[in-house]
């Protein structure tokens, strides 16, 4: 009876567990970090009905800034248990500009206490306490940098500029500052789910509709991409002191996408394999739950409506957009880079369901578009959170009635359907478990910042002009031919002709519109610094500023625009402020028809183009009609202020493209190789060494060290920082090899491949033979190295020192240097001509010799007997040889002789020496001749 009774409460305990063990299946948590966070999520979903766990999955938009109990949003939150909304600045959630900070915290409150007071019904634990099952809202936002369009909240922030911008400064830094502000100023307002950074390469930079992703990427380097990336990510988790979920999109990277996925859904022919080169480098990067700081590590990824053709190496086939397709995605995630992320807890969040994309690719012909079923597919395809805004089924009066019903649909399935409610469950588990993460305890004051925090906000005045003036690049012409070109700076009484590109919008449809470029914000620029209130180099009346809108009617009308014709016509310096080639702004190609069309109204003029966007929108044609072209990539009054003190040359460009710019033949993959130029530093690596190594690889050479290492031993060496042509750390993974020879033997002993991490490779090499050894590196098509020489004995080990060798010059140094008639010891002999060799030396010589003594003999008929003949041509041969052999052994006077004029030098002082002898010989012979007939 006991043994059954027992058996009974094991069954009802596992009848107990078996929700647990359901809503758990594929998620499996760690005993980390983020244990209490997962318990709390367990404990919170065993109290949550159906409706409110299917609720959780939704992501949503509404209009306006009405929350009141009439409204949609009311109505989604306390009755369908949404997980969380997203504000838009074209849906109207903002105010502006004046008081934008403030009314856009009262609206995220107040969304989070209508949350909060629909359960303020109290239960009561077995404890005695009360809980309340107020789960917070996700409240997101996507937040690019750069204002305008990209910028949600246009005013009252501190301003943050493009993702390509700070890609351009190549300074991890400035990206976590930039992640920095964001995080403590968004999370101030109560926004604790950021959608980005934008972690997509930039493979393809231009195609002629301008659907590119301009400077909304770091760049188009997979390395640099994924560091900023994990910078930026920092600094948002640090600046909302981990209050905040990062979602870094756009996943699996659509940098080598030719349309912007919003308006049509891509397709991009490249592999998996092909993807893990390029594309998934910097989610990677992102994903890696081994970092030493987890505030490196995203916690999502926005799926992106992309498909590929051949992913999984037919290229035949074509997948689904990877946001729709359970295949693509289990794929993904199965790979051991994003697996364990995964498995601890990591998002997926559907790029939005609504987007004119979506709505082609399942309604082409707009007809009968389902949003229930489009929401279905995008769950089962492994999204944990379905982000939807306009999302409109065919029939449905209004998106808010779509939501419902998809949210209804998605209930019943629960019901229906074990698996569905078990992939249900899995999700809201880790959506909990983040929010946990996010708020330890679900408490409003907990949620809602202190309101004094508003303070905080637009206080930071230095940082967009510091990436500004690290970022600024000079694109066209090189910047030793600048001085040429550009000798000088705009002067007092100069007439200065400015045509720009300008921008206005309002952070609502009903709020005031405001410049953020007008036509004439790089006059003000100039004029604030450099005019009558400034240093007074220029004065008002020098300056006429145009839009392109301006510029493209005088090209299209000329006779109706005399006074801009008769301007430019009398203009001293004509100045171009460019964006990107967004045909919905009037007058976009202004500049690109001027140049094809009236190029002969700015010849001989000073035209300088500063490019507020991405730089590779000009061909080669156009570029070389710019006396200078510069690079800012980011449109803030900073950009403009440090383009007016590049004109007058107060700052000099340090900047270097993140991205290849066709137009100038700069490719980013080149670029980023090792430069060919250096001499990469080589030592013996301390980290691993029990001794410390003497200082001092400046130096031509450094003193030995005592023997630290014996025959037999491993030797720890490692390259000082590896640069690229720019000047930056090569990225992680570039190929070095340690060569190892004997000295004076052109034979490879051993030769280890091993790869930079932060510009640096490391190995250990087997010290296996005794005898003097040497040491060096390669990194193609960097050659040059220092060199360790190993002097290595069994009696005293190893002792080492290194040799900094001579920089060997460029092809164009050598050419110069040529022309100058520099002094050919300056150039290594390896580079030229190689040493003689003493045995065909000797060689040569001996033919030399005798062919000369045999010559001289068969030639010689003055002489009467045939023994007087023989003396002279053995004096002759002897006496070459002799000769020949003290300029081979090196003896005093004699000089060093390299390439064939070495040899041709050789057998030269080798006849002389051989005349000299034969003509002694000949002088006895004769003297004895004489002496004989005397008798």
């Amino acid at each position: 009876m006991e043994k059954k009774r027992r058996s009974a409460i094991l069954a009802l305990i596992l009848a107990c567990l078996l929700p647990l063990v359901t809503f758990s299946s594929g998620f499996a948590q760690d005993n980390g970090t983020k244990s209490a966070a997962y318990r709390s999520a367990v404990n919170m979903m065993a109290r949550l009905s159906p409706e409110e766990r299917v609720g959780q999955l939704f992501l949503l938009t509404f209009d306006g800034r009405e929350i009141d109990q009439e409204s949609q949003i009311y109505d989604l939150i306390t009755n369908y248990h949404i997980g969380g909304v997203i504000l838009k600045r074209v849906n109207n959630n903002f105010s502006g500009p004046d008081d934008t900070v403030a009314s856009t915290y009262d609206l995220i409150s107040g969304l989070q206490n209508i949350e909060w007071q629909a359960h303020d019904n109290l239960i009561e634990t077995e404890e005695g306490s009360a809980i309340n099952d107020f789960i917070p809202l996700f409240i997101g936002l996507s937040q690019a940098g750069d204002s305008y369009p990209y910028d949600q909240i246009l005013d009252g922030l501190s301003p943050v500029p493009s993702e390509m911008a700070i890609g351009a400064t190549w300074n991890v830094d400035l990206a976590e500052k930039a992640g920095t502000i964001q995080g403590s100023e968004l999370s101030a307002l109560g926004i604790n789910f950021f959608i980005g950074p934008s972690l997509d390469v930039l493979d393809i930079t231009y195609n002629e509709s301008g659907d590119d992703l301009g400077v909304r990427t770091f760049g188009g380097d997979p390395y640099w991409v994924g560091e900023m990336g994990k910078a930026y990510i920092k600094g948002l988790h640090s600046g909302s002191n981990d209050q905040m979920a990062v979602i870094a999109k756009n996943f699996p990277g659509r940098g080598s996408s030719d349309r912007l996925p919003e308006e049509e859904v891509a397709t991009v022919r490249k592999s998996l394999e092909q993807l893990k080169l390029i594309e998934l480098t910097p989610f990677f990067q992102v994903a890696n739950s081994s970092a030493d700081d987890p505030e490196l590590i995203t916690d999502g990824l926005l799926l992106s409506h992309i498909r590929y053709q051949g992913f999984q190496g037919n290229i035949r086939a074509t997948t689904k957009p990877v946001s729709f397709d359970q295949t693509a995605v289990d794929l993904l995630m199965n790979l051991s880079e994003f697996s364990t992320w995964r498995s601890k807890g990591g998002l997926l969040v559907s790029e939005d369901l609504g987007s004119d994309a979506v709505r082609k690719f399942f309604s082409p012909s707009g007809q009968n578009f389902d949003g229930r079923q489009v929401a279905r597919n995008a769950f089962l395809a492994g999204n944990d959170l379905l982000y939807m805004d306009q999302f409109l089924s065919t029939g449905d009066a209004n998106r808010f009635e779509t939501y419902k019903k998809t949210i209804s649909f998605f209930i019943q399935k629960y019901r229906e359907d074990q698996a569905f409610a078990a992939k249900v469950d899995a999700s809201v588990l880790r959506i909990l478990t983040m929010k946990y993460e996010v708020y330890p305890e679900f408490q409003i004051e907990k949620v809602i910042p202190n309101e004094s925090r508003l303070e905080e906000i637009g206080n930071e005045t230095t940082f967009s002009f510091d990436v500004a003036s690290s970022a600024v690049t000079l694109i066209s012409p090189e910047i030793d031919q600048l001085a040429s070109t550009l000798p000088d700076v705009p002067v007092y009484g100069e007439k200065i002709v400015i045509f720009t590109d300008e921008i206005s919008a309002g952070q609502c449809s009903d709020c005031q519109t405001q410049d953020i470029v007008s036509a004439d914000s790089l006059q003000k620029a100039i004029l604030k610094l450099y005019g009558p209130r400034g240093s007074g180099q220029v004065s008002e009346s020098q300056f006429t500023s145009y839009s392109f809108a301006d510029l493209q009617d005088y090209v299209d009308n000329p006779f109706n625009r005399v006074e801009l014709e008769t301007n430019l016509s009398r203009a001293n310096w004509v100045i171009f402020v460019v964006q990107d080639n967004n045909s919905d702004r009037p007058g976009w190609d202004a500049l690109q028809n001027l140049l094809s069309d009236k190029i002969d109204s700015i010849r001989n003029k000073n035209v300088i183009v500063f490019s507020l966007n991405a730089p590779y929108y000009f061909d080669a044609t156009d570029i070389s009609a710019f006396t200078a072209f510069y690079g800012l990539y980011s449109k803030l009054p900073s950009f403009i202020e440090v383009a007016a003190r590049i004109l007058f040359q107060e700052l000099n460009p340090v900047g270097c493209s993140p991205v290849s710019i066709p137009g100038i033949a700069y490719d980013l993959i080149t670029v980023t190789t090792p430069d060919a130029d250096q001499i990469i530093e080589l030592m013996v690596d301390d980290s691993m060494n029990p001794e410390p190594q003497a200082e001092g690889t400046e130096t031509a050479e450094v003193p030995a060290v005592e023997p630290l290492y014996n025959l037999g031993d491993s030797l720890p060496v490692r390259t000082g920082v590896i640069v690229d042509h720019n000047g930056h750390a090569v990225p992680d993974g570039t190929v070095v090899k340690f060569i190892l020879n004997q000295q004076g033997e052109n034979v490879t002993i051993q030769q280890i491949e091993a790869t930079t991490l932060d510009g640096v490779a490391r190995t250990s090499i087997k010290l296996q033979s005794e005898g003097v050894h040497e040491i060096r590196v390669t990194s193609e098509p960097a050659l040059n190295s220092q060199i360790l020489v190993l002097n290595i004995t069994p009696e005293q080990g190893t002792v080492i020192s290194a040799i900094t060798p001579t920089p060997i010059p460029t092809l164009d140094e050598a050419n110069g240097m040529e022309a100058m008639e520099s002094p050919q010891e300056n150039v290594p002999a390896e580079e030229t001509e190689k040493d003689t060799s003493p045995f065909l030396e000797w060689l040569l010589s001996s033919i030399f010799a005798w062919g000369g003594g045999l010559l001289f003999f068969f030639n010689s008929e003055t002489y009467a007997h045939i023994k007087d003949r023989a003396y002279v041509s053995i004096s002759i041969t002897i006496g070459s040889q002799l000769t020949a052999l003290w300029l081979i052994l090196g003896l005093p006077g004699s000089t060093e002789r390299v390439g064939a004029g070495g040899y041709a030098s050789l057998l030269i002082v080798t006849l002389i020496g051989g005349a000299i002898f034969g003509f002694g010989m000949h002088l006895v012979v004769k003297h004895i001749i004489g002496f004989e007939k005397g008798r």
